[in-house]
This record gives structure tokens, C-alpha cells and sequence, in this order.
């Protein structure tokens, strides 16, 4: 299975670590990312709260699991996207 973690922080690359660590997880994505998340999945650059720009990403990386990190997106809606 493609996952997408969205977020940049130490929470996202927690989520990570324990995601990559999965025999489910074909392929990891992080968006956008840090230093640490390069060393366990891909990173991508993308605006969190750009919903048309995630729905973009999720069909193109064929995702099948979004987790969402930060609380920006989730106030903003991107559950009801």
C-alpha cells in the first residue's frame, strides 16, 4: 500500500519510523517532509493546506492511506475534501 504522511515535524516523522517499519507499506511518502523523513521515505514538496495540489499527489502516487499530521489542514477542512 502508497501512504502519504502529510506534515513536517518530529510527529510526522514519528509516524514514519513506525509506517516504514509495516510489511503493508509498499511506498512512503512525506509532504513535505524533513531531514529526517528523507532517511526512511520520500519527501515531497507540496503546500499542506493546497487541497486540489494533495488530491493531485494522492492520484498520481496512487495512495491509498492519507495520515495527516499538523492541525492546520484538519481545521481547514481537508477531511471534507
Amino acid at each position: 500500500m502508497n501512504i502519504l504522511i502529510l506534515g513536517a515535524g518530529g510527529r510526522e516523522h514519528t509516524f514514519a519510523y513506525k509506517v516504514a517499519q509495516s510489511k503493508k507499506c509498499s511506498q512512503l511518502f512525506v509532504a513535505p517532509g524533513n531531514a529526517g523523513t528523507a532517511k526512511i521515505a520520500k519527501n515531497l514538496q507540496l503546500d499542506l493546506n493546497d487541497f486540489d495540489a494533495v488530491a493531485k499527489l494522492v492520484l498520481e502516487k496512487d495512495i491509498q492511506m492519507l495520515i495527516v499530521g499538523p492541525e492546520d489542514p484538519l481545521v481547514n477542512g481537508i477531511t471534507d475534501y
